[in-house]
């Protein structure tokens, strides 16, 4: 079931489409299965427009597959790694287009949120307070 009445600003164009159609996982003909109703890049149009659009799962257009399946989808490809070598092969590209080398040499880490992640404990949470209704002083009193 192709979609063609409606195009997104978050489709994949035909060459992004060659570049991450090799990273996708081959169905295995010993498996079996039923044939797909809807073709991967299908699928990834759907990612894609979730991602940019903030959309829930739920409210992802018709044109689209439905999103039970884009969310099936995504959990597998998550699972599997697909989704972090997909990742990996566009981060290469950019830094290759910038002149830059394949991985980067350095990695630099905010040690602020590296304590605060690292903190556990009583220190770690804050104490609770006395009732502020039980205080006749915390909340302003309308006078008639």
């Amino acid at each position: 079931m192709e979609r063609n009445d409606r195009n997104y600003s978050t489709d994949l164009t035909d060459g992004q489409w060659a570049l991450l159609e090799p990273l996708l996982p081959k169905p295995d003909p010993a498996k079996g299965g039923r044939p797909r109703r809807y073709s991967h890049r299908q699928i990834l149009n759907a990612l894609f427009y979730i991602e940019k659009t903030g959309c829930q799962w739920r409210m992802l257009p018709k044109e689209f597959p439905p999103w039970n399946l884009v969310w099936q989808y995504f959990r597998h490809w998550r699972d599997d790694g697909t989704l972090e070598r997909i990742r990996l092969a566009l981060n290469r590209k950019v830094r290759n287009k910038a002149g830059k080398e394949r991985l980067p040499s350095v990695v630099l880490v905010d040690s602020q949120s590296v304590k605060t992640a690292l903190k556990g404990g009583s220190g770690a949470s804050t104490a609770a307070r006395r009732s502020r209704a039980g205080s006749g002083t915390s909340w302003p009193t309308r006078w008639a």
